[in-house]
C-alpha cells in the first residue's frame, strides 16, 4: 500500500468527503422523487433488468448491485409481491431461481425513471454537461479500481 503525504492524504480525505455527501444528498433526493411506496433499491433491480433483456439470479444480481445476497432476496421479494418482477425456478437446478422483469415493472421503471429525471437533468444543467463530461472518465476509473480491489477481495474470501 503506497504512503500517503500530508497533501495527498488531504487531498483523498477531501475527495472522498465529497463523494459521499453527493451520493447521499443524490439517493435522499431521488427517493424523494420517486413515487409512493418505491426505494432506490427497486427502481435500480427494474432498470437493471429492463436494459438486461433477460433473466438474473438473485445471485448475480447481488454481485452486479454489490449487496448480500439476503438484501437481494428482499428486495426481490417486494417487487415481487408488487408484481414488478416474474421469479421462476430454475428447471436444471431447483435450488436457483430466475428473475425477470415483468410488464407492471417495466410501467413502475418507466414512472419512476419520469419523476427522477427532471432531478437529474437539473443537476447536468447546473453543473454544465462538457464538465460531466470531463469528469466522467475519472469517476469510471475510481469505480473499476474499485471493483478490482473487490473481486480480489471476494476472490481471497473464497480460498479460505
Amino acid at each position: 500500500m503506497a504512503d500517503l503525504t500530508d497533501q495527498s492524504d488531504s487531498l483523498a480525505i477531501t475527495l472522498f468527503s465529497e463523494l459521499f455527501m453527493a451520493d447521499q444528498l443524490a439517493r435522499a433526493r431521488l427517493a424523494k422523487a420517486l413515487p409512493k411506496g418505491m426505494e432506490l433499491s427497486h427502481f435500480s433491480v427494474l432498470n437493471h433488468l429492463a436494459h438486461a433483456k433477460d433473466e438474473r439470479t438473485p445471485a448475480q444480481l447481488a454481485r452486479t448491485f454489490h449487496v448480500t445476497r439476503g438484501a437481494m432476496t428482499n428486495t426481490i421479494g417486494k417487487l415481487e409481491w408488487a408484481g414488478h418482477v416474474h421469479v421462476r425456478p430454475d428447471w436444471d437446478d431447483a435450488r436457483r431461481k430466475f428473475v425477470s422483469i415483468s410488464p407492471s415493472g417495466i410501467r413502475a421503471r418507466d414512472a419512476a425513471l419520469s419523476a427522477i429525471a427532471p432531478v437529474i437533468a437539473d443537476v447536468v444543467q447546473s453543473v454544465g454537461s462538457s464538465e460531466i463530461r470531463r469528469v466522467l472518465p475519472t469517476l469510471r476509473e475510481m469505480r473499476r479500481r474499485f471493483e478490482a480491489i473487490e473481486a480480489d477481495s471476494n476472490s481471497a474470501e473464497s480460498k479460505l
